[in-house]
């Protein structure tokens, strides 16, 4: 069984025991998070496609770690003008393990 969620304005595809890299949700490692805007879910015979979530659909994920993605250098440049910029950037990740999937 997997479900497709929204999170953070992406779309993942989630199964039961996976763990989920997402962007910061607020919260402390071992609480409960819930998903709400549940897009389809598939079950061993049956798929469930929402317009556009599937009513009374949820998913349950418990937070593992807060942590933060790779550096990422931004290096802006212009040609015989002297100008040129050096900026670096770490998005903030909450990694989740989930743990159910219910319609």
């Amino acid at each position: 069984m997997y479900a497709v969620i929204e999170a953070g304005g992406k779309q993942y595809k989630v199964s039961e025991g996976e763990l989920l890299k997402v962007e910061q949700i607020e919260g402390n490692k071992g609480d409960t998070v819930l998903f709400d805007n549940v897009l389809m879910i598939s079950g061993k015979e049956d798929l469930k496609v929402g317009t556009p979530i599937v009513k009374g659909a949820q998913v349950t994920g418990e937070i593992v770690t807060q942590t933060k993605g790779p550096k990422i250098s931004v290096f802006k440049m212009k040609r015989r003008k002297g100008y040129s910029k050096k900026t670096g950037h770490r998005q903030k990740l909450t990694i989740l393990k989930i743990r159910n999937i219910s319609t």
